[in-house]
């Protein structure tokens, strides 16, 4: 009898894609788009575009016909507002800088979806995810850096469980991007050669906006002061910074000013000189171990603080149940509260945290 496996399709050619390829595998495939912008009328969604708008379930639904597969929508609207919206909007209101992708991924894609796929008999979940899926001589199962760097996205999966690993099939990792619409083109899939979606599909680039509109939320004006507490001028509310942030600040500074702190007790957001950007420590909560059960302290590995960031030494610490101090070898410009530090052992996912903030630290 078939493994039978639930590939979400968002309508692209990297889902299209794995669910050719696992159903060439041999696989009981079925094709499945999470709806999450329903009760949006037509022209919102498409202005929102990548994976939430309406033109995502006709391009998967036409994928599907064509591969041979049968193709269902499910409504996980809910899940996606207090899991990934709910969330987006609270940490910045808490002067965090947040990830909505990783929220996503973990709690929408992974979580609900495949609680409902293995409920009604599935074996596996599947995704067009540039990563791979691994089980080690340990016994854990962990994340594996894709074939192609520049397409890499372990970083924005860090957070899965080890229950959702192994229920998890990633059939794009081995392949380039390029490879992917070879294939896509040699099939005639009509999603060949369609743009990558954006990161953020339910958001432009006006978050404060969303924001105060989404919560009802009136965010107060503040002030921009310097790192010794001078008043800089007046900012338009703490939503709209995030540190390393340079443009848009609206300051007449003699020289270049960056954002090194957004302080939500006191409504200021305190900009410095570029140096003042760089720390040699983070520390972090929420944390996810993949290869390993736990991190040995002064574990030496590499650490991404951002999804483009390059990977840097490190040496990790426990410093509690849940929490994390990590020392860098250099120091690191713009550490991000709210944002994830991944930790690489070689090719393979460690895991990673949640950065609470930066701290400059003597060895």
């Amino acid at each position: 009898m078939k493994e039978k496996v639930v590939v979400g399709m968002s309508g692209g050619v990297d889902s299209s894609v794995a669910a050719y390829l696992l159903k060439k595998q041999g696989y009981d495939v079925i094709g499945v788009t999470m709806q999450i912008w329903q009760e949006e009328d037509e022209f919102v969604q498409e202005e929102n575009g990548g994976c939430c708008g309406l033109s995502a379930v006709d391009d998967a639904r036409r994928v599907a016909q064509m591969i041979g597969i049968p193709h269902y929508v499910m409504n996980f609207r809910k899940d996606f507002k207090d899991k990934v919206i709910d969330y987006f909007c609270e940490e910045y209101l808490n002067a965090r800088t947040p990830n909505p992708c990783i929220a996503c991924n973990r709690y929408v894609k992974w979580e609900s979806l495949l609680k409902r796929c293995l409920d009604i008999g599935a074996d596996y979940i599947a995704t067009g995810h540039y990563s791979q899926i691994t089980k080690l001589d340990n016994g854990r199962y962990a994340l594996k850096c894709s074939k192609t760097q520049k397409k890499d996205q372990t970083y924005a999966l860090y957070n899965l469980t080890q229950n959702q690993l192994s229920k998890t099939l990633m059939p794009i990792g081995a392949y380039t991007k390029d490879e992917v619409r070879q294939i896509a083109e040699e099939i005639g899939l009509l999603v060949a050669n369609k743009p990558d979606s954006q990161d953020i599909c339910f958001v432009d680039d006006n978050y404060g906006e969303f924001i105060e509109e989404t919560t009802g939320t009136k965010i107060p004006k503040g002030n921009f002061v310097d790192p010794e507490g001078n008043v800089l001028g007046e900012h338009k509310g703490i939503i709209y910074y995030t540190v390393g942030q340079r443009r848009g600040l609206g300051l007449s500074l003699k020289k270049p000013g960056y954002v090194i702190k957004v302080d939500k007790d006191t409504n200021e957001v305190v900009v410095g000189d570029k140096q003042d950007l760089f720390a040699n420590v983070l520390y972090g909560n929420k944390v996810n171990c993949m290869s390993v059960p736990e991190f040995e302290d002064g574990m030496k590995l590499m650490a991404k603080i951002r999804y483009n960031s390059p990977e840097v030494p490190c040496r990790v610490y426990m410093t509690g149940e849940d929490e994390v101090r990590v020392v860098f070898d250099e120091p690191q410009r713009a550490i991000t509260p709210g944002q994830a530090v991944v930790f690489y052992d070689g090719d393979i996912v460690a895991g990673g945290a949640t950065i609470l903030r930066a701290a400059n630290e003597n060895m």
